[in-house]
């Protein structure tokens, strides 16, 4: 049986907002298991419990750039939000972003070889890491080339959505992006959603149907009304749009002879987990070298 610590349960709590005690049990019963642990949450306690799963910890910016039909969206990562404030790092990203879409990269090592100014992206990095004192790290990017259109949004620096569509109004174009950065969908339609994300969705639902205790095949019901639910709340064009919500994604679209034909979103830190340091045994360590020296 896994040990399971208060900041164990403190991590659990602040990604899904559940009390403190149900957060416990959760580690318990998953034998630690942080992932098991949250859905464990999500069938006992329904959506509160992944109201907060969304929340990042590390630190970072996104940064855009778009020249005609080509475009790209990059994520640089740092270790302090104190850092994602500085005008150099800021300009690293823009940096990478400018690259990402002139040179085509195959991936962020073929990036971080490209040449700047008689030096390579990864030795400019190297030493704006030695001249702030902390280390950061180009994290992933995504390349946009098309006839179609392209436009961007940031919201500050944490979320950046790029979008590919056709259409004569941009301003659509930069609503949708918007939409998207609000709303954050993993897919154009429900056609498109990843399967492993519709399986793990059917888990949940399975298990909370068990729990009702109503005959097996109004639970085979109940799990695939969750799951076409599920599907709408995360496919673009079935999302109730932003600024209407009296009409869908796809209808807004369509009123307005518009046609998105992809999206990338990156949230800053997104999957990362942030070193959880120990204060205790820092200080502790510290005093311990002060008396050996």
């Amino acid at each position: 049986m896994a040990a399971i610590t208060a900041a164990m349960v403190g991590e659990l709590r602040a990604k899904t907002d559940a009390p403190m005690m149900e957060c416990k049990k959760a580690l318990t019963e998953a034998d630690g298991d942080m992932v098991r642990a949250e859905e464990i949450l999500r069938v006992k306690l329904g959506s509160k419990a992944s109201k907060a799963a969304s929340r990042v910890t590390a630190e970072g910016v996104v940064a855009t750039y778009i020249s005609g039909g080509v475009g790209a969206l990059v994520e640089v990562n740092c270790e302090t939000d104190f850092v994602t404030k500085n005008e150099e790092f800021l300009e690293l990203a823009k940096l990478a972003a400018k690259l990402v879409a002139e040179k085509n990269p195959a991936d962020v090592a073929a990036l971080s070889a490209l040449p700047v100014d008689g030096k390579t992206l990864e030795e400019v990095r190297a030493a704006l890491v030695g001249k702030i004192g902390e280390n950061m790290a180009f994290r992933r990017f995504k390349r946009f080339e098309t006839g179609a259109k392209l436009t961007s949004y940031l919201h500050g620096t944490r979320i950046g959505v790029m979008v590919e569509y056709d259409g004569a109004d941009e301003q659509v174009g930069k609503d949708v992006a918007m939409h998207i950065a609000a709303m954050k969908p993993v897919a154009l339609s429900s056609n498109d959603v990843p399967a492993d994300l519709i399986e793990k969705e059917r888990s949940i639902a399975t298990q909370k149907a068990a729990e009702s205790g109503k005959p097996a095949d109004i639970v085979a019901k109940m799990v695939e009304g969750s799951v076409q639910k599920y599907l709408k709340e995360v496919s673009l064009f079935n999302q109730p749009f932003v600024k209407n919500d009296k009409q869908t994604v796809e209808q807004m679209l369509k009123a307005t002879n518009t046609t998105v034909k992809a999206f990338t979103l990156y949230v800053v830190g997104e999957g990362i987990e942030k070193k959880q340091d120990d204060f205790a045994a820092e200080v502790a360590a510290q005093v311990a070298a002060a008396k050996q020296a």
